[in-house]
């Protein structure tokens, strides 16, 4: 694609809206794509290893986690583009390097909402005895909907329905506060594995099962940089945003793992399908706990909700681009990626029919730790290879801070390996499928060579579009 008028037809079709959304609704954006993970999920990682080893689990995601959204605000204020962590490593590995980062984000990013979808149709199910798979086509056709409407009206949605699932984590913290005890942090008996103690009752093996629990504290968080190109001042608001997000999600990690097992007992939550409604009504706030039950629909929905825009965004920059058929990148009047919501989320509704939530949430996981290895890889090689290129966030600690995010991912993709070898193993079938598409198709399809490239002609389409509109 050499004609520039070529480029400026081209990229005029496949726009986004710009200066939609400050740092707060970033941050809220990436609140609200973990949020639901609060709420249930991460405390099976007890049954795993205990109160103590999933502790252990918990912090090293942690780690993980803070580590990588350090190194991701520097490339995000470098690099805004919509691919997020594609962008990131197309700039850094080229190409080959760009897609399977790419491919690694969309497998967490179009599995995830299938797999929250099951748990919304559970939810729906129990409290108004409507089917399943009614509810997920129904969720996909309404949230799909409100994205289409326009992305200023759907992060202000995402705000209110996240901000519902915030007070009802807040409101169950301060009625908890007064029964916690630390022995029921301890109340399972220790078994015969290799290090069990009281604290790990199910030793080292138990912490390691228990990775992939501990990232459900934070899943997906990662996406704030997929927003870049709707943010105000991409530089500024995309660093404070993640960041932001992710120091509010450590708070409410640390209120749910502590106050939940130590107000009834570890035995009980890592039991749980609803731990925060278990907590409430064994402690005797059964009415709160309904409450909650009601309010932790929203935490689902609005984890379901944000993570289409997610997707949504990363298909476009991979259409965009030419990795994807570039038909899915067309944008709407009113600045929206049509194809790329619709098409994922027909995929998605597809495959949550299967009813395995736990085993496509698992393969979710496998995909964002590749991801987070190969951005973290990216974030090393970009100081390394390009120390001029303009980073308006620097990075605390530099490559010492991403080496660890690198060898955390590393260890945390073993984890779903521990816990759900299918898992691990039909995800690397799916990446395998996805890299021979590249290797043997799109490669040879691409609208720039390199990710400079792109970003000039984006630059150039956005000022042509400038002067002709002035």
């Amino acid at each position: 694609m050499s004609d520039p008028q070529l480029d400026q037809d081209y990229l005029a079709k496949r726009q986004l809206r710009r200066g939609t959304a400050g740092w707060v609704l970033l941050a809220g954006l990436g609140v609200s794509y973990v949020i639901s993970g609060d709420f249930a999920g991460w405390n099976f990682g007890i049954a795993e290893a205990g109160w103590g080893g999933f502790a252990i689990a918990a912090t090293l995601m942690a780690i993980m986690y803070f580590t990588l959204v350090l190194s991701l605000a520097e490339m995000s204020a470098a690099i805004p583009a919509a691919g997020g962590g594609y962008s990131f490593a197309r700039q850094a590995m080229g190409p080959a390097g760009g897609y399977l980062t790419g491919l690694a984000v969309l497998i967490e990013y179009a599995l995830a909402p299938a797999a929250i979808v099951i748990f919304i149709g559970a939810a729906v199910q129990e409290l108004l005895g409507i089917d399943g798979p009614f509810v997920y086509a129904v969720f996909y056709l309404v949230f799909i909907g409100i994205h289409l409407a326009g992305v200023g009206e759907a992060l202000k949605v995402m705000m209110v329905i996240s901000g519902l699932a915030v007070f009802a984590i807040l409101a169950t913290a301060v009625a908890l506060i007064g029964d916690f005890d630390s022995a029921n942090l301890f109340d399972m008996a220790p078994t015969d594995a290799v290090g069990a103690s009281s604290f790990m009752p199910l030793g080292w093996y138990g912490v390691w099962a228990a990775l992939p629990f501990g990232m459900w504290l934070f899943l997906a968080v990662e996406g704030v940089p997929l927003a870049a190109e709707e943010a105000k001042d991409p530089a500024r608001d995309v660093p404070k945003g993640i960041i932001g997000a992710m120091l509010f999600l450590l708070v409410t990690a640390v209120l749910v793992v502590f106050l939940l097992a130590g107000a009834v007992g570890a035995q009980a939550i890592g039991e749980s399908g609803v731990p925060l409604v278990t907590a409430l009504k064994e402690s005797g706030s059964e009415t709160l706990g309904t409450v909650v039950n009601v309010l932790g629909l929203a935490g689902l929905i609005a984890s379901f909700f944000s993570i289409i825009y997610g997707y949504s965004r990363l298909v476009f920059a991979l259409s965009r681009a030419g990795y994807l058929p570039q038909a899915l990148s067309l944008t709407s009047k009113r600045k929206v990626p049509t194809w790329a919501l619709v098409v994922p989320g027909v995929l998605g509704f597809i495959v949550s029919l299967t009813g395995a939530g736990d085993l496509i949430l698992a393969m979710a996981v496998v995909g964002a730790t590749i991801s987070y290895a190969l951005m973290a890889a990216s974030h090393i090689l970009l100081r390394i290879n390009q120390p001029e290129l303009e980073r308006p966030y620097k990075t605390p600690g530099g490559i010492v801070t991403s080496g660890i995010a690198l060898l955390l991912s590393l260890i945390a993709l073993t984890g779903v390996y521990a816990f759900d070898p299918r898992a691990f193993g039909y995800t690397l079938v799916l990446f395998a499928v996805g890299a021979l598409y590249f290797f043997g198709y799109s490669r040879n399809h691409l609208v720039a060579k390199t990710a400079e490239e792109e970003f000039r002609m984006l630059a150039q389409a956005e000022a042509d579009l400038d002067a002709d509109n002035a």
